[in-house]
């Protein structure tokens, strides 16, 4: 593919896919290999999409810019979007340490919402990753540098943010600031609850070990209890 600078962004969605592809490759990869090595995957499950051309338009006018590619997938650089969601809070520094070592792959920008939570009880852990592919980018260059972004959470956090992000584009909403203290109350209580599933975690680790085809992690064993 050979698109002049000047092209529209949605002409780019098919090498988009391909560079998205590719990285999830890489993440399932190295999913299946600590599982074959540790007995554990390295996250629960993993999401993916390319921005769509209205939102990536919306976002342009936002910082603006012109909407047009070489705007939308260089000056802006969530394009391509991930979000890691994982059991535990140290599975998130475990991904992070798999994914720089992913080949080709360069973090050059993160943002710690877990540590430096967000005023309003959001926390998530945030990737900007620079990606070598064997495609031409928007500049022509081959091989080409596009761009990702990851989030990394846990399960809470990601219910969390769900509902928030619900809640967020919902208009007419009674009493805003009691609905705010409330989720900033569940975010906090949340976050304690992420704490003792790691404290049990590492309880469970010192007291025995783990047999790989009875991991909790793979579905072949899911059972539903009520």
């Amino acid at each position: 593919m050979n698109q002049p600078r000047d092209s529209r962004y949605e002409d780019w969605r098919p090498v988009l896919e391909k560079v998205r592809d590719q990285l999830v490759r890489h993440i399932q990869a190295y999913n299946r290999k600590e599982m074959e090595t540790h007995g554990e995957n390295a996250y629960e499950h993993l999401l993916y999409r390319i921005k769509g051309t209205a939102s990536m338009k919306e976002k342009c006018r936002r910082k603006g810019l012109p909407f047009n590619a070489r705007s939308a997938l260089h000056a802006i650089r969530d394009a391509i979007g991930l979000r890691i969601v994982c059991r535990f809070l140290s599975d998130i520094d475990r991904n992070l340490r798999l994914l720089r070592a992913i080949p080709g792959c360069t973090v050059i920008q993160e943002k710690d919402y877990v540590r430096n939570v967000k005023p309003n009880g959001y926390r998530s852990y945030h990737l900007i990753l620079r990606l070598e592919e064997p495609f031409p980018d928007v500049e022509g260059n081959d091989p080409g540098i596009f761009y990702a972004e990851v989030q990394l959470r846990t399960i809470a956090m990601d219910s969390w943010a769900s509902l928030e992000h619900e809640l967020k584009y919902k208009r007419n909403i009674r009493n805003p600031e009691l609905i705010g203290q409330e989720l900033k109350r569940c975010a906090d209580e949340l976050a304690a609850c992420d704490l003792s599933m790691e404290t049990i975690r590492k309880l469970i680790r010192e007291s025995g070990t783990v047999d790989p085809g009875k991991e909790s992690g793979t579905h072949e064993d899911f059972t539903c209890r009520r």
